[in-house]
């Protein structure tokens, strides 16, 4: 029995080293960035424990069960080492997706990593075959060693004792506490290791084989249940903060029927303003809307809150819910109604993240994409086909002759990762694909001023998202301040507002200036309108909410429901509306049906 008990605390504990290590190296390979001593180490160390020590035991579970049956029949040293091989495997992929994924997405592995599997192409466009060989390596390395530094099982003959088996037996309520964290109420969760403002500290205490356990049903498509309020409450924070009337709005325009193209720029936050001249020069020039804030950080999630004025959701993608997005607004299907032809042009996979249904249910009747381009046009760049190729053929959609008027959608797609952009004109390479961007935009611009078509032309810039870039994260206001400019021949004078909005607000802005209703865009606001009496946004991301009005910022993270940057003369209040918004805006979400 000794030597049993002591196979299942050698097993216990080495599971726990393992996890420990991990952290370490975890920290050791996303250095750059994030300052941290030794003694951070140790914090990292000792407030991860209680995690760890939890998510150990779900993997002693087998060994457990394994040891119960040798006391009465002999089982096979075989079983347990193919159940540590498994164990060794997953664990190494863990570790190295988890410490390779972090500099890309900024917090820890989770099941949101399996919703582009179904796209590989596009899932490993951002890195190198070099870059994937290694992590291949690193895994196998990895697993070995974990392998190898499991106890050996035993072979010890049954006994067939019956205390020794109620022994066993008593240790799973142990396993059942342990695994839930204690007898409160509260169980194990990812925010009990959180100890520190540095959310990077923050983040290395997280077990990432916990993380992705318990993420696991909380796929892209699956809606949270938000609930931080009664109804009441809920009610009174949010009334009358989404009007959907447009009243008295000032006119931007010099027509209520323009041709019109709405531009997604790839990740062009106002972080990258410095390396684009030419978008500031036509905000200059047009109508620019200087506090305007992304409302996510994925390009799934950004796109349904431009064409459709719906919120984005801090783990969930609406745009790979095919059986909501059919019935949210869009601005191309009220603009169809209108007579508007609707067009949508893509360089890359359209069917990436569920991106064509999310397009033809939103109104675009027609859908040009990589595969209309030549081989070597869909390889010259790692995401498809560069923004040069295709802003020509967004030109020649604009310029060549057809009904009237149009509507074109176009996501570009080479300020992205791994900034494969045909010039080098700036040190930075990411700073340098914007710069590429920029350029190509510039261009498109001056020859569409030379044709007649540029006098009813309504040209609208804005990114799908925002990124982290010189320093910035989610506790920065430049970290989701992004540009929102309209320029053309439809523009009656240059203007710059002030107002405080989302990239949500689009819809109902540029509607209202069309003079057309908008009262299916729940969550869309005329910015423009006397009815838009509470400027503010509020921005998503993983697990988190930013909120900006008049008084400041302030930004929450759900794990834990910490407030993590307080830069609000009245934070308390500011983060409680904001859940109040995601509380409504999932409701609403989970609402949708036929």
């Amino acid at each position: 029995m000794k030597n049993r008990l002591l196979f299942l605390l050698r097993c216990y504990a080495t599971t726990v080293l393992v996890f420990i290590v991990a952290k370490v190296v975890f920290m050791l390979c996303n250095h750059e960035g994030h300052a941290f001593g030794v003694t951070d180490v140790w914090q990292v160390v000792w407030h991860g424990l209680s995690l760890d020590l939890s998510t150990a035991l779900y993997f002693l579970i087998l060994p457990l069960l394994a040891t119960i049956a040798a006391v009465w029949v002999k089982v096979p040293p075989i079983i347990l080492k193919v159940y540590f091989g498994l164990v060794a495997t997953a664990f190494a992929l863990a570790f190295v997706s988890d410490t390779s994924l972090y500099p890309f997405w900024g917090f820890k592995l989770d099941a949101s990593c399996l919703q582009y599997l179904d796209t590989p192409t596009e899932a490993m466009a951002s890195v190198s075959a070099g870059y994937l060989l290694l992590r291949l390596v690193l895994t196998i390395a990895v697993a070995v060693i974990i392998y190898h530094a499991a106890p050996k099982p035993p072979s010890y003959p049954p006994r067939r004792g019956m205390k020794e088996t109620l022994l066993y037996l008593l240790l799973i309520p142990v396993f059942i506490i342990g695994i839930r964290g204690g007898l409160s109420e509260s169980t194990t969760n990812i925010g009990q290791v959180y100890f520190s403002q540095n959310q990077f500290l923050n983040h290395s205490a997280v077990n990432p084989v916990f993380s992705f356990l318990s993420s696991f049903e909380k796929t892209a498509s699956y809606v949270p249940d938000y609930q931080f309020m009664d109804e009441a409450e809920r009610q009174q924070l949010t009334d009358g903060l989404f009007p959907t009337t447009s009243i008295g709005s000032d006119t931007l325009l010099n027509t209520t029927r323009p041709n019109i193209v709405v531009i997604l720029m790839e990740s062009a936050g106002e972080v990258f303003a410095g390396a684009m001249p030419r978008l500031q020069q036509l905000k200059a020039e047009g109508v620019s809307f200087d506090e305007c804030y992304a409302n996510s950080w994925r390009t799934d999630r950004g796109t349904v809150c431009t064409w459709s004025g719906y919120p984005s959701f801090p783990t969930s993608s609406v745009m790979k819910m095919p059986s909501k997005t059919r019935l949210l607004p869009g601005i191309a299907k009220t603009l169809q109604a209108q007579g508007y032809a609707t067009t949508y042009l893509y360089g890359g996979d359209i069917n990436f993240t569920n991106m064509r249904s999310y397009l033809v249910g939103n109104g675009f009747e027609q859908l040009r994409w990589m595969k209309d381009y030549s081989t070597s046009e869909q390889q010259s760049a790692k995401w498809g086909v560069r923004d040069d190729i295709t802003f020509q053929t967004l030109y020649d959609m604009v310029t060549a002759p057809h009904a009237e008027p149009f509507l074109i959608g176009f996501s570009t797609l080479s300020s992205h990762q791994p900034w494969d952009v045909p010039i080098q004109q700036l040190p930075d390479e990411r700073d340098n694909a914007f710069y590429y961007l920029d350029q190509c935009i510039g261009q498109f611009v001056d020859r569409l001023r030379q044709t007649p078509q540029w006098d009813n032309l309504l040209i609208v810039l804005l990114p799908d998202h925002s990124m982290s870039a010189h320093g910035t994260d989610e506790r920065q206001r430049l970290h989701n301040h992004i540009p929102l400019v309209w320029t053309g021949g439809a523009v009656r004078e240059p203007r710059r507002i002030a107002t405080i909005c989302n990239q949500t607000d689009l819809a109902a802005t540029l509607l209202g200036q069309l003079r057309l209703p908008h009262d299916d865009f729940r969550f869309s606001r005329d910015v423009l309108s006397r009815s838009y009496t509470y400027p503010f946004a509020i921005h998503t991301f993983n697990n988190g909410i930013v909120m900006i009005d008049s008084t400041g910022m302030a930004v929450v993270d759900l794990d834990n429901d910490q407030i993590i940057a307080d830069q609000s003369s009245d934070a308390q209040r500011l983060i409680r509306r904001g859940k109040a918004i995601l509380q409504t805006a999932t409701n609403d979400l989970k609402e949708l049906k036929n």
